[in-house]
């Protein structure tokens, strides 16, 4: 797919008009936890505003982004970089009191009221808003098949596919992400 603009004219009185290509960006989305939900679902949204057509692609973990209700938790394990604000600091939490019971729900609460709190969308709304930006989902066939999800699970839009949808969309993307 060429990326350079078409000149163009209606007739030969008028000055040629550039008209840009359209350029094309496909995600696989692979993560479904609250704090990878966001990457792949800002970058379609705003990928779409800039009139890119974007596929996104869900498969195994990312599958559940999709489901009617989200749940959405996020990991603190393994993740020195999550550094919370707290009392004019960043503090981290060690790794150690990440297995304790709760933590997990915990952090999580804390990250969504930090994300209320500095107003940033909830996933249901940029969902909502790939949707409603022509934002072509896809979810993976053999993962529905695999965790056992029905059509029903999930929002209404997406349609179902599967590695062949994916990759045929994929050779015909100028980008492609790996979420």
């Amino acid at each position: 797919m060429s990326s350079e603009a078409q000149v163009v004219s209606d007739d030969i009185h008028s000055a040629p008009v550039a008209v840009p290509a359209t350029k094309s960006m496909s995600i696989i989305v692979t993560k479904g936890s609250l704090d990878w939900a966001y990457p792949p679902f800002i970058l379609a949204t705003t990928a779409a505003a800039m009139d890119l057509r974007v596929t996104m692609f869900f498969t195994f973990y990312g599958l559940p982004l999709l489901l009617k209700n989200l749940n959405l938790q996020l990991t603190a394990a393994g993740n020195p970089a999550m550094k919370m604000p707290m009392m004019g600091a960043h503090m981290g939490l060690p790794n150690l009191l990440t297995a304790l019971p709760g933590v997990d729900a915990a952090c999580s609460k804390m990250m969504k009221n930090l994300m209320a709190k500095k107003g940033v969308a909830p996933i249901e709304d940029l969902r909502e808003a790939a949707l409603d930006s022509d934002v072509r989902m896809i979810a993976c066939q053999m993962t529905m098949d695999l965790f056992e999800y029905s059509v029903d699970d999930f929002i209404e839009g997406p349609e179902l596919g599967g590695a062949a949808t994916y990759i045929e969309c994929a050779t015909q993307s100028d980008i492609n992400l790996f979420i």
